[in-house]
């Protein structure tokens, strides 16, 4: 049928053109989103190398503004994109709505599914806070800084499960979620570019094809590299500290515990340089052996910690802390604590700035890699599936993993079987210590090689899907994994630029270093994110109105119907 003065809704947008080059070095790819993200990042990388004094101070300062001035701005719109979540999850209409034409079957099985939504989103954090976060709170959290409780007690351990719930919990999955479906519904209902432009096309339009349009890829681009950054360093810290416990040798760490200069080089040639590899072998290839090698792997060692570390106080921890998490939600998420001259307020807002801001900031910074990701892997699903597996399933996959791993760690303290060296020890290395006690030396170095491979894995997979992601954010929307072999200049340009952004960060100031870079890249597309989850909100409205009244909503059935064929 055709629009009619009876309808009162048009049908959406199915054409969004981007202009991409048609030969030479960017052919397939918008040089206008292309060329000033390689100079950004490449211009950062210079500065860091060439000027680390000034950069270092430059980044200190400008972080200390960005968290005065917009820790509010955080704190408000991961509440506002978790409500969003929840709207679409429950109500009944959406849920069958689907990433695709009616009827349309998804590309992976739900186990392949499942592992590259873990893997991609959360897994190198995971082992290196499934042990470092409850360890944290259980020696500081806002209920021992305002005395409630004393810190290293058995009393510290339920809010520190609440604080660590929270942080890894359905916050960062419902940001990524909502990525994903703005990319995935318009991409693959409209047959819009697979690009993060598009998913604003449900609130302006054909204006997204060009220089805003262009703004917004490369804010994406950007944030990308620098929220991959902060995950990369955590592992690559990990790793190397995970090498030294194997007894690759003293070299590898300086005289405080961090990663030496050589360590973090030679890592990153070698896991980068296997990540590219991958990169070149696309989405269905690479990437997809990796993520089900990295789950295989993940339950072995969580089973080994169920069964011969504290899985009963775990399984414990699990269910009340998940009680209590849900129960003060709402009252976590809207909480800003400001520094008000006391010594509680002020340490109240620095540890709110220290974790949950720093949080917040990383999962945005992650989310145009991992929503890409998740939306390039979720076609043919429903609305209600979509939610329900990315949301629910990872969330709870992260309390298990940090309810047994960390409640093992913290037992262990509790009990003085640890007599403090798990307490004492550095986040990067505080797996491998908990592993030593538990275990006699040979099999913790078993153990230990075991975290390595399974780090090694993840930080393979991570790098990887990074590098796909923004070249197919490059190139309009094409699916960088189905023309690998013709991208692999580009492909190996990202990820060496990958590997220079980390390794500069790393040796100009550690992980704190990238974390102020990061916090600062990702204020930009923070209001892309805000206006993502308004524009997924429209669409999805839209659409149901559509049917409502008989109005087509995908690009196949405007098609059909333009071509007077039964839709």
């Amino acid at each position: 049928m055709s629009e009619t003065s009876s309808n009162s809704i048009d049908p959406p947008l199915i054409d969004l053109p981007i202009e991409t080059a048609d030969s030479g070095f960017y052919s397939g790819f918008s040089k206008m989103v292309t060329v000033p993200s390689k100079i950004i990042v490449a211009a950062l990388i210079v500065w860091a190398i060439v000027f680390p004094t000034h950069a270092n101070d430059t980044l200190k300062i400008a972080n200390e503004n960005i968290i005065r001035e917009f820790s509010g701005w955080y704190v408000y719109l991961v509440a506002f994109l978790m409500l969003v979540a929840l709207i679409l999850a429950i109500i009944p209409q959406t849920g069958s709505l689907r990433l695709g034409s009616a009827g349309e079957k998804p590309e992976f099985s739900r186990f392949s599914w499942f592992s590259m939504l873990f893997g991609a989103g959360i897994g190198i954090g995971m082992l290196t806070y499934a042990t470092g976060e409850p360890m944290s709170h259980f020696q500081n959290n806002p209920d021992i800084i305002r005395g409630m409780i004393e810190p290293v007690s058995q009393e510290a351990v339920r809010p520190a499960y609440v604080y660590t719930f929270l942080h890894w919990g359905f916050n960062a999955w419902a940001t990524y979620a909502l990525v994903g479906l703005a990319v995935g519904y318009v991409s693959y209902r409209r047959g819009l570019p697979l690009t993060i432009r598009s998913s604003l096309a449900p609130l302006f339009g054909k204006a997204m094809s060009g220089t805003a349009g262009h703004i917004v890829d490369i804010v994406a681009v950007v944030a990308t590299i620098l929220g991959v950054a902060v995950t990369m360093s955590l592992g690559v810290e990990q790793f190397v500290a995970g090498l030294h416990r194997i007894g690759m040798g003293d070299w590898l760490l300086k005289a405080e515990g961090s990663a030496s200069n050589p360590a973090i080089v030679i890592a990153l040639i070698l896991l980068v340089g296997a990540s590219t590899l991958s990169a070149l072998s696309g989405v269905g290839k690479g990437i997809k052996w990796l993520s089900n090698l990295n789950m295989g792997l993940s339950f072995l060692l969580l089973a080994i910690f169920l069964i011969f570390g504290s899985g009963l106080l775990g399984i414990e921890l699990l269910f009340t802390g998940m009680y209590d998490y849900i129960r003060t939600l709402p009252q976590l998420v809207l909480t800003l604590w400001s520094a008000d001259g006391t010594a509680a307020g002020d340490a109240l807002a620095q540890w709110q700035l220290d974790w949950s801001v720093f949080y917040w900031a990383w999962w945005i910074a992650f989310a145009p890699f991992v929503g890409m990701f998740i939306a390039r892997v979720s076609r043919g699903r429903t609305i209600r599936e979509y939610m329900f597996g990315v949301v629910l399933v990872p969330s709870v996959m992260c309390f298990i993993w940090m309810a047994i791993v960390g409640g093992t760690a913290i037992d262990l303290e509790l009990s003085g079987a640890a007599e403090g060296t798990i307490l004492a020890a550095g986040i990067s290395d505080q797996l491998y210590a908990t592993l030593s006690v538990l275990f006699s030396p040979d099999i913790a170095m078993i153990l230990s090689g075991l975290v390595v491979i399974l780090l090694m894995t993840y930080l393979i997979t991570s790098a990887d899907s990074a590098i796909l992601i923004v070249n197919t954010i490059n190139g309009a929307g094409e699916d960088a994994a189905d023309q690998a072999s013709e991208r692999r200049h580009h492909i190996v340009f990202w990820g060496a630029a990958i590997a220079l952004v980390v390794g500069s960060m790393l040796i100009l100031g550690g992980i704190d270093a990238i974390r102020v870079t990061m916090i600062i890249g990702a204020l930009p597309f923070s209001f892309v994110v805000a206006l993502m989850a308004i524009s997924i909100g429209k669409a999805v409205l839209f659409d149901l109105i559509r049917k409502s009244q008989d109005v087509p909503t995908t690009a196949e059935a405007i098609e059909a119907i333009a071509e007077n064929q039964p839709a």
